[in-house]
């Protein structure tokens, strides 16, 4: 049941647009029997589609209602992350697409068994597959917590419907659906929140002028300090958080990977991560925008708020707060609409990953290897339909454990640091070995779980805090992985040349 304060248009756009998403995965879903089709949809998509689905995968509905938050409360800080995006989309065109389309495969750590042995590519696996399910839960848990005002239904409710939608499109259309359907959303995202910054600017009592006349007043523009600390998120620090993070994504993550083997040439592959990089700067930078003239929006007109919303306290319920009482009719569907869309984009892209990866490198690693196409489909069904539910259940779980899982997503964010580390020592080392990669793995996700947890440390243990700020974890970590690698190939290199016998005079 829909709340009675929630117009009937509202809901009759948002039930349309879910039902738009079933019936593209019908649609789609009657070329999808081959694997090949399912995985990499034959590689035959052109380079803006590829490139589109990146965004869509990039920003997420925590993306469409956290950014704005920040904005609120703080400033744009955040938009320096944005800003490393170009830098590593540059290294992707350079190295990592023509990498993995050389090689041909859909699997982005098949290559590492060859590099360090099964247990490095199982590793990674392992790693992305957790990490993916902790992700699929928290994004249909906080999706649902911020819908639940704005809709009337419950959390249980939300999360089913989430989780139905995109189980459904991406079990019957694979790759390709989740593609398009990428497409689709990120139009609808975007549409969303450009209506949101319009009417924020069209509601102003001094017009847009005193959006910029207010935020600059309060310091809102500011991208934080450029001063050499890094215990906290100057603009150099979170431009390295936002380097790092980057280039894990570009080169690493299978959600990115996979779509590179998508596209119909080289050619297009690369132009897929320039649209997906390019397109995000801007779309961020207005999302962030929105948060700012919320900000100016109910400083000039403070009677809309109700008495228990305190902007400086809880900035992330400002635009929820926003979407459900400064919306025209018609317009709240279609940003609702746009937040599901996010969601489901990367919900989606998620599932079906985990499931290529549950094919190619564990069932045809470990048990059959020479599976037939059907029985490949069967594998990448039911590895589509085992994630999408497993994402469900943890985001049903999360209702009432919240802690328990905060904590486990924490921690696997922590292990799936040590993934960018071993792919750039098998890159920039020809010599690194498995010791070599099994050392600096070991040390460097120690560092990162130091990093990461040391701050809670009190009493007499707070001397061993980490004097760094969080963002700096995946930065000091790959870092560490990297060198610690490399120095004990030197030292293991040299260990064998003292070994070899004295060359003839």
């Amino acid at each position: 049941m829909s709340d009675p304060g929630m117009p009937f248009v509202d809901l009759i756009v948002l039930v349309l647009y879910l039902a738009g998403m079933v019936a593209m995965g019908l649609w789609l879903g009657r070329r999808n029997q081959t694997p090949d089709r399912f995985m990499s949809a034959g590689g035959t998509l052109p380079g803006w589609v590829v490139g589109i689905s990146i965004f869509g995968t990039y920003v997420s509905s925590i993306s469409f209602l956290a950014l704005p938050g920040k904005a609120v409360g703080g400033n744009w800080n955040p938009f320096v992350f944005s800003l490393a995006i170009p830098l590593a989309a540059l290294a992707a065109v350079r190295w990592f697409v023509p990498f993995y389309r050389q090689r041909g495969e859909v699997s982005a750590y098949h290559h590492l068994e060859h590099r360090f042995g099964a247990w490095a590519r199982t590793y990674a696996v392992a790693c992305y597959l957790l990490t993916q399910l902790a992700r699929m839960g928290t994004i249909m848990y906080l999706l649902a917590l911020a819908l639940a005002p704005l809709t009337g239904w419950s959390l249980v409710t939300l999360i089913l419907v989430t989780g139905g939608v995109t189980i459904f499109y991406a079990l019957i259309g694979g790759i390709e659906a989740v593609i398009w359907a990428d497409v689709v959303q990120s139009f609808v995202l975007i549409g969303g929140a450009v209506a949101c910054a319009g009417l924020l600017v069209a509601g102003m009592p001094g017009g847009p002028e005193q959006i910029v006349a207010l935020a600059a007043q309060h310091g809102k523009f500011s991208l934080g300090s450029f001063g050499p600390a890094l215990a906290v998120p100057t603009f150099w620090v979170v431009l390295l958080y936002g380097l790092f993070t980057n280039l894990q994504n570009f080169g690493i993550d299978q959600s990115y990977v996979q779509r590179y083997a998508t596209a119909r040439s080289d050619r297009e592959a690369r132009k897929s991560v320039w649209v997906g990089a390019l397109l995000y700067l801007p779309i961020s930078a207005v999302f962030l925008f929105i948060g700012t003239a919320l900000f100016a929006y109910y400083t000039a007109r403070p009677e809309l708020l109700p008495g228990g919303l305190d902007m400086a306290a809880k900035p992330d319920a400002v635009f929820p707060y926003f979407i459900r009482s400064g919306l025209p009719v018609g317009v709240t569907g279609l940003v609702l609409a746009a937040i599901f869309a996010a969601a489901q984009s990367t919900l989606a892209s998620s599932i079906n990953c985990c499931a290529t990866l549950t094919l190619c490198d564990l069932y045809r690693r470990y048990a059959r290897p020479a599976a037939t196409g059907r029985e490949a489909m069967q594998v990448l069904r039911v590895a589509t339909l085992a994630f999408g539910l497993g994402g469900t259940l943890v985001a049903l779980a999360m209702i009432r454990v919240r802690s328990a899982l905060d904590a486990w997503w924490e921690l696997a964010s922590i292990f799936s640091g040590g993934m960018l580390g071993l792919f750039l020592l098998g890159l920039i080392s020809r010599r690194a070995d498995n010791p070599a990669a099994a050392t600096g793995v070991s040390l460097g996700v120690l560092v990162i779980l130091w990093m990461s947890l040391s701050p809670r440390l009190t009493g007499a243990w707070a001397a061993w805090r980490s004097p760094f700020h969080n963002f700096l974890a995946v930065v000091v970590g790959t870092l560490t992985i990297l060198l610690v690698g490399l120095a004990v190939t030197a030292l293991r290199s040299r260990r064998r040349c003292g070994r070899s016998p004295a060359m003839p005079m």
